[in-house]
């Protein structure tokens, strides 16, 4: 797997300084939690679920959930296990080395689920890569990974989870802190197998009938904000102690085809078309996702839950670092700058401070070796349109 992989050599030789790096199943653990991208949902009901994943693949999507908890009915779980196992089956038999598969994690209900999943996948359990965990408590958390622990070792496959913080507990403030402490020990009892930490927020905007509109983020709903805040704030320390924590969910979307189509007639890098590119962008209702992407990585969050296709290349387009970012974290990060001080960016439009920039040069450096570097006269806007009329 690679970001931007779908593209030509020549493709991305143009676009980048520095290209993303090839990346497994196998590869380490710190590596894929940076990697994950935007993360696509599916419910584990479609009947074409092996096809979907396939071609999602092809397209750049390299992590995916097929969930079995809220994107389908109760009634229908025990039809969508079942309908999991054949496409788990079928995915193996086509591609065996699982190399052209993505990152592939199933959303279970209940801890028992996951033991009983991995026992019925047998030798198709190679193409998964492990669980997402939902309503993530304590005391329901330590249930599912030790369910999880089971399972490993009964198949002898490293299997990861991703716990999803939703529960009505994490956002009322009277029981927040008590309960941001709870998953804090559960999670750092099994730092090995925690992939990355995902926020719930439609759960968290439910518990108080709200549901934000297409023009404003996550952010703009204040107490949804306040709890990203402190999740960040005890989970996502840079100190060691920390997870990934991944951006919450973009409800909106139109069909990419009728989206994009008009303005991708022409190569990208002609004159105009980025301006076209991004009113097309404003016009239909992604302007919202493009400045809460930007708001996830400002407050700390790593990636993007996602629930359509279209999502996918501006958060993979907005997880490239600039050739300015990657320049500055350089040289924060010097040998010679060991002891701190103060220096002009190369860019000569700020103030590099090396012992308080460390940690944002460090985790920039990480992003940059699996997103890639852009050229120095590259931005988004030519990333996302080179992308899409690939």
């Amino acid at each position: 797997m690679r970001h931007f992989g779908y593209m030509s050599p020549a493709a991305r030789e143009g676009l980048f300084f520095r290209e993303p790096c090839e990346f497994s199943a196998d590869s380490p653990a710190s590596l894929l939690s940076v990697a994950l991208g935007a993360t696509l949902y599916s419910p584990a009901t479609r009947p074409t679920l092996a096809d979907d994943v396939m071609k999602q693949a092809a397209r750049g999507v390299v992590s995916m959930v097929l969930c079995l908890e809220d994107s389908i009915d109760d009634a229908e779980v025990v039809g969508a296990e079942a309908n999991l196992i054949r496409q788990f089956t079928d995915l193996a038999e086509r591609d065996p080395t699982g190399a052209g598969l993505p990152l592939l994690f199933v959303r279970v209900r209940e801890p028992g689920q996951i033991t009983d999943l991995v026992a019925r996948l047998g030798p198709s359990v190679r193409t998964l890569s492990g669980f997402v965990l939902p309503k993530f408590t304590e005391e329901r958390g330590s249930l599912f990974l030790e369910a999880l622990a089971e399972a490993e070792a009964a198949c002898g496959q490293r299997l990861f989870a991703m716990p999803v913080l939703e529960s009505p507990e994490l956002l009322h403030l009277e029981t927040r802190g008590e309960v941001l402490q709870g998953i804090a020990r559960c999670v750092d009892k099994y730092r090995d197998r925690v992939l990355a930490l995902r926020l719930g927020v439609t759960d968290f905007c439910s518990a108080y009938g709200l549901r934000r509109a297409p023009d404003m983020t996550a952010y703009d709903v204040q107490i949804v904000g306040s709890v990203i805040a402190d999740v960040v704030n005890v989970l996502g320390r840079a100190d060691g102690t920390g997870f990934t924590i991944t951006g919450p969910v973009w409800e909106y979307f139109r069909r990419q085809e009728r989206m994009f189509k008009p303005q991708l007639r022409r190569s990208p890098f002609l004159e105009g078309s980025a301006e076209e590119l991004r009113t097309a962008l404003i016009e239909h209702d992604l302007d919202g996702l493009l400045r809460e992407i930007e708001l996830d990585r400002a407050n700390g969050l790593l990636g993007k839950t996602c629930i359509h296709p279209s999502h996918v290349a501006p958060v993979h387009a907005l997880s490239v670092v600039s050739h300015e970012e990657f320049t500055d974290a350089q040289d924060i990060l010097r040998p010679e700058r060991g002891g701190g001080g103060v220096l002009r960016s190369a860019y000569t439009n700020k103030m590099n401070e090396v012992k308080p920039h460390r940690a944002w040069a460090e985790s920039t450096l990480r992003r940059a070796e699996v997103f890639g570097v852009a050229g120095d006269d590259v931005g988004f806007v030519d990333l996302l349109a080179a992308g899409l009329a690939t």
